[in-house]
């Protein structure tokens, strides 16, 4: 249910832009989510049918892109990504130090839009 939340910020993030850069219609928001951030795509977009309504953003298409989880060995550097959260092995080095560096994100990447006077 964290999704709910997550979605109000995407649309007031996404109408504080529009009001800056003077856009009348946010036609598409690009968003970027890690494998294991724990957010489910499609509660967000079922929440975003409903909160943005009345907006900008209203009847954009959001358009959710998986990232990978990225991890990084300890002792040799080598980095590369996996499918699964599992304690790996460097493939390089045989190391079970490793990292994770990706796969937990989520942000905005990136809204098309339409400008007032368009």
């Amino acid at each position: 249910m964290h999704e709910l939340p997550i979605t109000e910020s995407i649309v007031r993030i996404a109408s504080d832009e529009a009001l800056k850069h003077n856009v009348s219609k946010i036609n598409e928001i690009r968003i970027k989510i890690g494998e294991i951030s724990g957010l489910v795509p499609e509660c967000i977009q079922y929440y975003f049918d409903v909160v943005s309504a009345g907006t900008k953003a209203e009847g954009a298409k959001l358009i959710i892109n998986k990232l990978p989880i990225v991890m990084k060995c300890v002792n040799c550097n080598f980095t590369g990504e996996t499918d699964k959260f599992v304690e790996n092995k460097c493939p390089d080095c045989g190391s079970t130090q490793m990292k994770m560096i990706g796969g937990n994100e989520f942000y905005i990447d990136s809204m098309e839009v339409e400008k007032d006077g368009d």
